[in-house]
């Protein structure tokens, strides 16, 4: 649920956005202010420190620029609204989420929400990957997965492979459990490390503590009793670090 205040001149504008948020985004947003003037959003957004933060962008007594130059308080997302397209491009060079024009379509702003949870999923992972390259060297065995319900910190010792499907990741791990995260699995490479972890297939990561088999075939059967294929491209690297 992200705090909002909305800063709009018109009256019937700021009722508009607030049904259409209750539309396009039911449950997500909580209307804590609105602003009619620059004066009033600098003080609201000043006082109420909001998430979230709808923008027009031309103001009675200034414009939504002004008020984000005055403003001390910086966290929160940004989304202008206007119904003038020239000011876009100085719109994102104040990281604005998304730049809605009037009158505003609901699946436009359903967009512009979806773009908010994929920006906070992001930067709380790299948060927390950025507090784990800081702990590694003192506590090398755990790693942290976020997901929408919570943060797991697992050992890695217990991750038997992981598998990708697009930008989401599945860890499986010993004794049954799985965790699917919202990242590639091209960042958690570059975490688990050879010669215990072993990227064997555009798909497929693997910890080679846990192999149970493999065949001159192609094929590599691990402890959960999940067959992976090998690429042609691992082939070499793989059947390298067996022998070694």
């Amino acid at each position: 649920m992200y705090k909002t205040i909305i800063v709009e001149d018109e009256h019937h504008l700021r009722e508009a956005l607030s049904l259409l948020l209750e539309i396009a985004a039911p449950n997500k947003t909580q209307i804590i202010g609105q602003a009619a003037n620059a004066e009033d959003a600098v003080s609201l957004i000043d006082q109420l420190k909001p998430d979230l933060v709808f923008m027009d962008i031309m103001l009675e007594s200034g414009t939504g620029f002004d008020v984000l130059n005055k403003t001390k308080h910086k966290a929160f997302h940004l989304i202008f609204t206007t119904a003038y397209e020239e000011h876009a491009i100085k719109a994102f060079k104040y990281n604005a989420i998304d730049y809605l024009l009037k009158p505003i379509d609901a699946d436009e702003l359903r967009r512009s929400m979806e773009r908010i949870v994929e920006r906070q999923e992001k930067y709380v992972l790299e948060t927390q990957l950025a507090h784990f390259n800081m702990d590694r060297k003192k506590n090398p065995e755990r790693l942290v997965l976020p997901t929408q319900e919570a943060m797991h910190v697992i050992k890695i010792n217990d991750i038997i492979r992981c598998e990708t499907s697009g930008s989401y990741t599945t860890f499986f791990l010993n004794g049954g459990k799985k965790i699917i995260v919202s990242r590639a699995l091209k960042h958690y490479e570059e975490i688990l490390l050879p010669p215990q972890f072993l990227r064997v297939h555009q798909s497929h990561l693997i910890n080679t503590d846990y192999i149970v088999s493999y065949s001159r075939d192609g094929m590599v059967q691990m402890q959960d009793k999940i067959s992976i294929p090998i690429s042609r491209s691992h082939k070499d690297e793989f059947f390298k670090l067996m022998r070694d």
